[in-house]
């Protein structure tokens, strides 16, 4: 009879705390049973704050000197430019965009480029996404679809999105993509 009325959906704790299986029980889950169930995720059934007088006094400081030490603990707000180099360890470059160009593929904020894998259906879907094109579209897909059909030696399916500003790929794709817009000057 106990073991049905723990497996039915409605847990009735005033039938449990009838039983004698509750004074076997560890003195913290005897009250639990026993009182009746309050929920502590809404402000309204917590405990009110009560007179503000009993909390100590704060004082609001404007530009102490101290605050020196806790500047240097927060993150930046903005992203800094990154310093020129003639060449970086990581093998990043800055956007230098070729003269004539009819599409321009923007940075994100941290001055990477945004080309992105999504994967789907357990991994074995893969999408390579390009966002962040301004410009003509339709060219720098063709530009990409003829290389790498020409690469893999066989046709690709794209799709391209143009209030997104973005251009989607079968396939990963992502080296050979940041590849041709890095010697694009992208």
């Amino acid at each position: 009879m106990a073991l049905r009325m723990l497996c039915t959906k409605s847990l009735n704790l005033s039938r449990i705390s009838s039983l004698n299986c509750v004074n076997n029980l560890p003195k913290h889950l005897q009250n639990v049973t026993t009182a009746s169930t309050i929920r502590w995720s809404s402000f309204r059934s917590s405990e009110p704050v009560g007179d503000l007088a009993q909390f100590p006094e704060v004082e609001v400081v404007r530009n102490p000197p101290e605050w020196k030490f806790v500047e240097r603990l927060l993150a930046p707000r903005t992203v800094p430019k990154p310093v020129a180099k003639e060449s970086y360890p990581s093998g990043w470059k800055p956007a230098n965009p070729q003269p004539g160009l009819k599409y321009v593929v923007l940075r994100t904020k941290n001055h990477m480029l945004p080309v992105y894998l999504r994967r789907s259906y357990r991994g074995q879907r893969r999408i390579t996404a390009v966002r962040h094109v301004e410009g003509d579209i339709w060219q720098l897909e063709a530009e990409l679809r003829y290389l790498i059909e020409k690469q893999q030696n066989r046709p690709i399916i794209t799709r391209v999105n143009e209030m997104n500003r973005q251009i989607e790929l079968k396939g990963d794709h992502v080296a050979f993509v940041e590849k041709f817009l890095l010697e694009k000057g992208m």
